[in-house]
């Protein structure tokens, strides 16, 4: 019985700690990178798996050393998928755009969508007069399945402090969009 107590919390620690590492991997790589929780897990098993090997067979023994390289790991597996999978830069300035293809992409875009925010707009290049110039649109973009803002409006406004704390959406963005979803709740 106590043997199934501890493989079970061993294997739960292990994947928070994998959950934490792939997470961190994916902020250190500028730009947004969505993915679904398990392929985050995923990379962050890989890159500590991988990198402990690495530091294993380098014969380094301490666990500083040992995370480090599976942090840098699981770095290059983010720079990876962003390169092979989603097939854009990881650094430069399209690396700021939201991906158009990769697993949970489409989930995303919807989602944006929905929100009245256009992910082809995400990181792209405005010049700084052109931004006032722009009049948003009155209410946000229709939904074409699932849900809608006025169904669950605390869903989107989540969602949207999520991308701006990301740093996805910047604060001029993040108003605008906000607006948007707030106008469209009181028609």
């Amino acid at each position: 019985m106590i043997l199934g107590a501890v493989t079970v919390g061993t294997v739960v620690g292990v994947l928070i700690s994998a959950f934490v590492t792939g997470g961190l991997a994916r902020l250190a790589v500028p730009g947004p990178d969505p993915m679904p929780i398990w392929l985050t897990i995923l990379v962050g098993l890989g890159g500590s798996l991988g990198g402990g090997g690495i530091a294993y067979a380098a014969g380094s023994r301490n666990p500083y050393v040992i995370s480090t390289v599976g942090f840098a790991v699981a770095i290059a597996l983010v720079v990876a998928y962003r390169r092979f999978v989603q097939r854009r830069p990881a650094i430069g300035r399209d690396a700021y755009r939201f991906p158009e293809r990769g697993i949970g992409v489409d989930t995303y875009r919807e989602r944006l969508n929905r929100a009245g925010i256009d992910p082809d707009r995400i990181g792209a290049a405005v010049p700084p007069f052109a931004a006032a110039k722009q009049q948003p649109s009155a209410t946000p973009a229709a939904a074409t399945a699932g849900e809608t803002p006025t169904e669950n409006p605390a869903h989107f406004i989540r969602l949207l402090d999520e991308l701006h704390d990301a740093g996805v959406l910047d604060d001029d963005e993040y108003n605008a969009a906000r607006t948007r979803l707030l106008e469209s709740l009181r028609s």
